[in-house]
């Protein structure tokens, strides 16, 4: 049974850092794709823009354009767990953060139809 589990989370003030821990479990290969996406208030977790940052089973990553330069996305494979540093951040980055997972080593995708499993999520909250 895959299980991801988000960490992390908070309250910061703008220009402010936060990194988010996902753990995931239940994987037969630890070569598998996940990402992070992010729900703002009001909006659906799978709309569309949603998608902050991929990373595949390979290590190619992408980014949304609004996180570019400011967020940066790794994993260790060694603990199963997948990271968001989230530097410089601004009153829209708050959101729930969800991590998710697909077990396709090769996608290369920010859309949340492509990934089969999800966190919980974790609020983050920037202040002005």
């Amino acid at each position: 049974q895959v299980q991801l589990v988000e960490s992390g989370g908070g309250s910061v003030q703008t220009g402010g850092s936060l990194r988010l821990s996902c753990a995931a479990s239940g994987f037969s290969d630890s070569r598998y794709t996940m990402a992070w996406f992010r729900q703002p208030p009001g909006k659906a977790r799978d709309a569309v823009g949603g998608g902050v940052a991929f990373i595949n089973g390979y290590g190619t990553s992408s980014y949304a354009d609004p996180v570019k330069g400011r967020f940066a996305i790794s994993r260790d494979s060694t603990k199963n767990t997948l990271y968001l540093q989230m530097d410089n951040l601004t009153p829209e980055d708050s959101a729930i953060y969800y991590c998710a997972a697909n077990p396709n080593p090769i996608l290369l995708s920010l859309a949340a139809r492509d990934y089969t499993y999800w966190g919980q999520g974790t609020q983050v909250t920037v202040s002005s």
